[in-house]
């Protein structure tokens, strides 16, 4: 005859099934939410980018994190001795994203991101070859990067810059901008010449895998379950 003990000691395994079926199928109800969310954002994001074109100044106080990606337009002058070269990567290799602040007619001044130059550009000649005629930008709202990455931080004394910080980079090169907001050009109008930064490589991806995970995890949960099925069939 088996005692009250051994009986009991018996159901652990399977009661340890048990509470994994009950996280994993956890799990997969989150990453469910999560399928959710992202294919919101998804649609969000097109519908953003798709819009009709709005005035930064038209832009509410506070946080923009919810107008990422929205298509704005801005008209005025660059301010050349604000051009700042950020090492970056985009479907060109690596290189460097162009920033240069931007003096709107309305008396804002917005920090643009030109485009992309390939690895070698140097800050001279980019500063150089900047416009200074009236010229109008079409281009993505972008919100500031101030973090970086740990292994690749921005050095501002040294000049090199790895993240898009704009607070950080305005007070580098001594000029006055909305510390929020960058605006990814789509292009300028009149086109600038020859050697100009190449605009309109946004990257915009996101991945949405969240469906084949909430699988994985009830698949996982109902194995737990048929694994706490023949533990106790065994005992």
């Amino acid at each position: 005859m088996i005692d009250a003990p051994a009986r009991r000691r018996a159901w652990i395994p399977a009661l340890a099934l048990l509470v994994l079926a009950t996280l994993f199928a956890g799990l997969g109800i989150w990453q469910i939410q999560r399928l959710g969310w992202k294919t919101r954002l998804i649609a969000s994001t097109q519908a953003a980018i798709h819009s009709a074109p709005v005035d930064p100044a038209a832009l509410p106080p506070g946080d923009l994190s919810a107008l990422v990606y929205h298509r704005v337009a801005i008209s005025g002058r660059f301010v050349p001795g604000g051009t700042t070269l950020v090492t970056g990567t985009s479907v060109m290799g690596t290189g460097y994203w162009e920033l240069v602040p931007l003096a709107g007619d309305d008396g804002r001044t917005v920090m643009i991101n030109r485009g992309f130059l390939p690895e070698g550009s140097r800050l001279a000649p980019a500063r150089a070859a900047v416009p200074t005629g009236h010229t109008r930008i079409e281009g993505l709202l972008r919100v500031t990067e101030p973090r970086g990455t740990l292994l690749r931080a921005n050095r501002p004394a040294q000049d090199i810059w790895y993240a898009r910080d704009i607070a950080a980079i305005a007070a580098r090169r001594g000029v006055s901008v909305d510390p929020r907001l960058f605006i990814d050009s789509w292009g300028e109008n009149p086109a600038p010449g020859g050697g100009a930064p190449i605009p309109g490589l946004t990257v915009i991806a996101f991945a949405n895998n969240h469906l084949g995970y909430a699988l994985t995890w009830f698949t996982m949960g109902a194995m737990a379950i048929a694994g706490a099925i023949v533990v106790k069939r065994r005992r």
